[in-house]
């Protein structure tokens, strides 16, 4: 039996708390932005700490989490925002995206790993990006199994970190696969 998510986090303010220490809480949704999207799906939203400041710069955004607790507090910071509680395999929304976004060890955490994918590729518009980053660790999905389950799309760049620190191999890895702009 496939888990619908491995991901369990019954306090959403510890949760949230863990991000203030560090030295840039914001870099995901500036790599993000750095792109120039209209539109961004943030998959795996948790609290919202992505979508929220991708929306106070202007971007579009929906957030998705299987967890009712995140999304709860997604909604409670941001209730003008998009927020939906599913996973991102059985999504279907009439949207397609620039950027999908998966921070914070979203792969890993994911119970049917290759259908996320699947379900974000689904959503990515013509020349749209699929942004992940993950932990490299045993019994964790590999890059080339994630590269894999990205079939279709074009690896644009990898780094190690969401500030663009060059991929030399190590414990975490940033990956932007593109899909075609010509259907």
């Amino acid at each position: 039996m496939t888990l619908p998510h491995r991901w369990y986090h019954p306090d959403t303010t510890a949760y949230d708390d863990r991000w203030s220490g560090m030295e840039n809480p914001h870099g995901e949704a500036d790599l993000v932005a750095s792109y120039g999207p209209a539109s961004v799906l943030d998959g795996g939203c948790g609290t919202g700490r992505v979508a929220i400041e991708l929306a106070r710069r202007g971007i579009a955004v929906v957030g998705v989490d299987p967890d009712a607790d995140m999304i709860a507090a997604a909604l409670a910071k941001a209730p003008e925002l998009r927020w939906r509680e599913e996973g991102l395999e059985s999504l279907d929304l009439p949207d397609r995206f620039d950027v999908i976004v998966l921070a914070g060890n979203v792969i890993p955490y994911a119970g049917d790993r290759p259908g996320v994918v699947a379900g974000c590729v689904r959503h990515l518009a013509p020349g749209g990006r699929l942004i992940a980053g993950f932990t490299l660790q045993p019994g964790w999905p590999t890059l080339d199994d994630y590269d894999g389950w990205c079939a279709g799309l074009s690896l644009e760049d990898r780094w190690s970190t969401w500030d663009r620190a060059p991929y030399t191999g190590g414990a975490y890895a940033v990956s932007v696969h593109t899909r075609s702009a010509t259907p």
